[in-house]
């Protein structure tokens, strides 16, 4: 069963204000990051004190989740409509009565001494994507929920810390020293974990399977329902969920809705629930967490080895392979530059994939150190253990993944490949690319022995100069080539090939597409591929070089 850690911050928009106005103090410290809000400090395990965490200056409202210190009251205003409104108010503006919404010459009325400030939900959305990255070291799959909250899928990471328990009260800790103060909420279902951060008690975690007791107490709007629907059952006389969940769910349906059943039924864990996560969810990852940060060269490779071999080690004890891994190491700033590899064929073998990864770690600053490291497995398969033949070792596919390998992660997956035979009289179009080790065969037939085709095949043909040739099927004399002139000592042809006029309307059929290949060897040695364009009594004859023999 799932387990879904919900996270939401009341103040998330007025935090990240007064984050990135901090960090663009000159008198404030410069950091590697460059991401819209401040770099994600390195969270103590404990809860931070006031000398560590500004978050600490004052007393945590149990229902807002804000800080009670003395700083001036904020509202940030957006223009709706020719009229400037408050989009979002701090804790002490909201003490003082102002509210989202608000007509901001109100809300300055009623509070002289009101900062104003524009929105920035471009910022907050980026800053959210940041978080959601930094994220990736408590559970790989993380889902934004905009724009003030964030999903974790924390099934088979929490016993990393002790439990869940144990993992929220650091996650907390990590956010806090950072000066953001979240609400949080463990349970099975998405729906769930939403109510329960937003409309229950802050930290609490609900038993596997218990989420509908701590739901009971809840009112309508933990549904996630549009306001007005929220509104009109509370008017009905439904003011928590323990009675929307005692009354018949057919009239209830009709009344308000089929959406208002899902979200219900989402919540109880009844209907299934989707995340767009922010990477691919995969249950194959393992974590090392290290004693102290480190920045070595060396030492970054020895910690890439030993999580590749931690991750590979079960992979084998469940006989199953991936095609492509990826690294990532958390740094003591917040940032988890990344990694990744992959594989020709699924496989499991750590040094080999190791060695992957050794001529890439030379690109990730690891600024003032890396304190974890995490690597998932994709494209996981059933990879049984295969005994090579007796007479001649390995096969030769496998021999040659290693080489494969090397080439694909070095060059670019897109620049190592082989070539297929097509089905097509059109040269350009008679071959196709294919991964080098595909082990699915393109069914075509294989290209005519008597009809050589080079071993360079132009991607454009390219126009020839100066052709000096007999008329009318006989092969050039001569032809300049790249300003070079050739005098041709061996000819063969001419093959003709004709466009595939089945393909098309027979009005756009022509002859000027007919071409005349021949086989040339000039004085040096050089083979080339050269066709004449179009026939004779036409047009003037144009020449072309399409591809080289060697």
């Amino acid at each position: 069963m799932p387990r879904i850690l919900c996270a939401w911050s009341p103040s998330w928009a007025i935090a990240n204000w007064r984050r990135r106005k901090t960090a663009a103090r000159p008198e404030a410290p410069s950091t590697a990051f460059r991401g819209p809000p401040p770099p994600l400090t390195r969270g103590r395990s404990e809860a931070p004190d006031s000398r560590s965490s500004p978050a600490s200056a004052g007393e945590v409202s149990p229902r807002t989740g804000a800080t009670e210190g003395a700083v001036s009251p904020l509202a940030l205003v957006e223009t709706v409509r020719q009229i400037r409104r408050l989009v979002a108010v701090s804790p002490e503006a909201a003490r003082l009565g102002l509210f989202p919404g608000q007509k901001a010459t109100d809300g300055r009325a009623l509070v002289p001494e009101l900062e104003l400030a524009d929105a920035e939900p471009d910022a907050d959305a980026a800053a959210l994507t940041a978080l959601v990255d930094w994220c990736v070291r408590f559970s790989p799959a993380v889902a934004a929920d905009p724009p003030d909250g964030l999903f974790l899928d924390i099934e088979g990471a929490d016993h990393l810390w002790g439990g869940e328990a144990a993992m929220l009260a650091d996650f907390r800790a990590r956010l806090a020293a950072n000066g953001l103060v979240f609400r949080l909420a463990v349970a099975d279902t998405p729906g769930a974990a939403w109510a329960l951060a937003r409309f229950g008690p802050d930290g609490v975690i609900a038993p596997p399977g218990g989420q509908a007791a701590l739901l009971a107490p809840l009112p309508p709007a933990a549904l996630r329902l549009d306001p007005e629907a929220a509104a009109q059952i509370e008017r009905l006389g439904l003011r928590r969920l323990g009675q929307v969940m005692d009354i018949p769910r057919a009239p209830f349906g009709r009344r308000f809705g089929a959406a208002a059943l899902t979200r219900l039924d989402q919540a109880l864990g009844r209907a299934p629930e989707a995340l767009r996560f922010r990477r691919p969810p995969t249950p194959w990852a393992a974590r090392l967490a290290l004693v102290e940060p480190i920045s070595a060269p060396d030492d970054m490779a020895r910690v890439a080895g030993d999580v590749t071999a931690k991750l590979c080690a079960r992979l084998e004890a469940e006989d199953h392979g991936a095609r492509r891994f990826e690294i990532a190491f958390h740094r003591v700033d917040g940032k988890s530059p990344t990694l990744a590899v992959g594989l020709s064929r699924a496989g499991r073998d750590a040094g080999r994939i190791a060695r992957l990864f050794q001529p890439k770690l030379e690109t990730v600053d690891p600024g003032f150190g890396v304190e974890a490291v995490s690597i998932w497995a994709y494209e996981v398969e059933a990879l049984g253990a295969r005994q090579s033949r007796l007479d001649a070792g390995v096969e030769a596919r496998d021999s040659l993944a290693p080489l494969v390998d090397r080439l694909a992660n070095r060059l670019g997956p897109e620049r190592v490949w082989r070539a297929a035979p097509v089905e097509s009289h059109v040269p350009e179009r008679s071959v196709s690319r294919r991964p080098p080790l595909a082990d699915e065969m393109v069914e075509a037939f294989p290209w005519d022995p008597e009809a050589p085709r080079p071993v360079r095949l132009f991607r454009r043909p390219e126009p020839l100069e100066d052709v000096t040739a007999l008329l009318p099927d006989d092969p050039p004399i001569q032809f300049r080539w790249r300003g070079r002139l050739h005098r041709v000592r061996r000819a063969e042809g001419p093959e003709r090939i004709g466009a595939e006029w089945w393909t098309q309307d027979i009005e756009d059929v022509s002859t000027g597409h007919v071409r005349d290949y021949y086989r040339v060897e000039d004085a040096g040695g050089a083979r080339f591929w050269l066709f004449r364009a179009g026939l004779y009594g036409e047009a003037p004859p144009k020449w072309w070089l399409h591809g080289l023999f060697g």
